[in-house]
C-alpha cells in the first residue's frame, strides 16, 4: 500500500503519489469513460486500497476536478508575469511558445476532455467556476492594454485562439501528427498571425 505523501521515481522524475494516481485515473477515464471507471479500479491499478486512495481524493469527482485544473494550469505563471508589464508581441509569442510546449506535452488531457464532455460538464462548482473567471479575466486584462496597438492585441488574441483550436477544439483531427512538427506548424500560425 501506498503511503501519503510517498515519491516515487518514474522514468527519471519524482512523481508524487497524488501525481501518479491522476496520470493513472486519466489513462482509465480516456480508455473506459468516467462514468464507467470505479475508484476500486483506480486503486488496483496502483495496488492502493481505496482507502489510500481517499486519503488523496474524496471522491471520483475530486480526481477529474484535478485532472481538469491541470488544463487550466497552461499557461497561467506566463499571464500572470505578462499582466504585470507591458505585453509586447514578442512577449506574447514567448508566452503561447510556453503553451504549445505545456500543452503539446500534455495531449492526453485534451483527449480526456473530448471522451468525457458530459463528465467535465458538470464539474461546475464556485471554486472551479471563481479560477476558470480568474483565468479569463487575466487574459482579458492583458488583451486590454490600451498600452498595445488595438491590431497587435486582435493579433494576440487571434493567435492564442489559433493554438487553442488547433490542439484543444481540433480533437483528436490531428493525432496522427507528431508533437514536433505539430509544434512547428503552431509556431508557424503564431508567426504568421502576430506580424
Amino acid at each position: 500500500m501506498a503511503l501519503a505523501g510517498v515519491e516515487i521515481e518514474v522514468e527519471g522524475e519524482t512523481k508524487s503519489t497524488r501525481e501518479r494516481i491522476l496520470d493513472v485515473a486519466m489513462d482509465l477515464f480516456i480508455e473506459k469513460g468516467y462514468d464507467k471507471t470505479s475508484l476500486r479500479e483506480i486503486a488496483e491499478q496502483l495496488g492502493f486500497t481505496k482507502a489510500a486512495l481517499y486519503y488523496h481524493f474524496s471522491s471520483k469527482e475530486d480526481i477529474l476536478m484535478a485532472l481538469h485544473q491541470r488544463f487550466h494550469d497552461f499557461g497561467r505563471e506566463a499571464l500572470e508575469e505578462l499582466g504585470q508589464q507591458v505585453p509586447t508581441k514578442a512577449k506574447w509569442a514567448d508566452l503561447l511558445d510556453s503553451v504549445i510546449e505545456q500543452m503539446l506535452a500534455n495531449r492526453k488531457i485534451f483527449l480526456l476532455h473530448e471522451r468525457n464532455q458530459a463528465a467535465f460538464e458538470g464539474l461546475h462548482n464556485e471554486e472551479h467556476d471563481a479560477d476558470h473567471d480568474d483565468l479569463q479575466a487575466q487574459l482579458k486584462r492583458v488583451l486590454s492594454d490600451a498600452r498595445v496597438d488595438v491590431e497587435d492585441r486582435v493579433r494576440m488574441a487571434a493567435s492564442f485562439g489559433a493554438i487553442i483550436a488547433g490542439i484543444f477544439l481540433a480533437g483528436d483531427a490531428f493525432d496522427a501528427i507528431p508533437s514536433p512538427q505539430l509544434r512547428s506548424m503552431l509556431e508557424g500560425v503564431v508567426t504568421d498571425l502576430l506580424r
